[in-house]
């Protein structure tokens, strides 16, 4: 990620290139995504990349799975895939009654056919929630 795609000021994300027509898109960030960004910001350095490579000069990570599997096994967490926390995100927005629509759109989806498995998430969790409603009584 290049640093002119991060806008701090306006709490954005631009993401110029996607394997989908939906992937182009402006993303908002929370306040404490903006803090962390702020934070890498500061450790990236000069230079345009905002994650750049720690053996080359001018140039960006490639790829996330070493510094993924250091990040878990640092904060002492089970090893689960970095695209997990897609599914988790999802489950999170819909579990939160955020209207399916918007949790397609948050998703960057082309459609809601994505979303069927995130809402049998949501159907999920109801049931567990009635289990511990049985439990207690």
């Amino acid at each position: 990620m290049r640093k002119d795609q991060l806008d701090i000021a306006n709490a954005t994300v631009w993401i110029p290139d996607s394997k989908t027509e939906n992937g182009v898109a402006e993303v908002p960030l929370t306040p404490i995504a903006v803090d962390a960004f702020r934070s890498q910001l500061s450790f990236a350095g000069p230079g345009d990349w905002l994650f750049p490579s720690p053996r080359a000069v001018g140039q960006h990570c490639k790829s996330v799975k070493r510094i993924w599997r250091t990040a878990l096994r640092k904060a002492e967490v089970s090893y689960f895939r970095i695209y997990d926390l897609r599914s988790t995100y999802a489950t999170r927005l819909s579990a939160d009654d955020v209207a399916d629509e918007w949790v397609v759109q948050l998703l960057r989806q082309g459609n809601s056919d994505v979303f069927k498995k995130y809402s049998q998430m949501k159907l999920a969790m109801k049931r567990e929630a009635l289990e511990k409603l049985n439990r207690r009584r």
